[in-house]
């Protein structure tokens, strides 16, 4: 199973440098927050309109990241719910390694300013939360 995280193209960048990657969410990296958050093929479109909203996505990558790679490296994955009641989103405990990053996809929006997911068919991406 693989997971998504919208990231600024210029970390992804230095984390191709340095091996692994280690961002977060806007404005906040692995240190701050303790996880990285990911996401599903279907909840993304909510977070770019929720955390994104004033950004240029010509200014990120759509990281197609694999659970097991991260999980074999030492960086465990859990889903987990914000608050009760919400949907569980993937956060990835330590640091992504490059080597778990399948594809670093380009996204857009459309002229209503909505997300444009590109093509993740054959990428095993999930499109939903697991069940519990």
């Amino acid at each position: 199973m693989r997971v998504l995280h919208l990231a600024q193209a210029a970390a992804w960048e230095r984390a191709r440098q340095l091996g692994e990657y280690r961002g977060s969410t806007l404005g906040a990296d692995l240190d701050d927050v303790g996880f990285v958050h990911a996401s599903t093929a279907s909840q993304l479109p909510a977070v770019v309109a929720a955390l994104y909203d004033g950004e240029d996505l010509a200014d990120h990558v759509l990281l197609v990241v694999d659970v097991a790679a991260c999980e074999a490296a030492g960086s465990p994955v859990r889903w987990e719910q914000a608050s009760a009641g919400q949907p569980s989103y993937p956060h990835v405990y330590g640091p992504v390694p490059v080597d778990a990053v399948v594809e670093a996809l380009g996204v857009s929006r459309d002229d209503d300013g909505v997300l444009v997911l590109p093509d993740l068919g054959g990428l095993d991406v999930a499109v939903s939360p697991p069940r519990r």
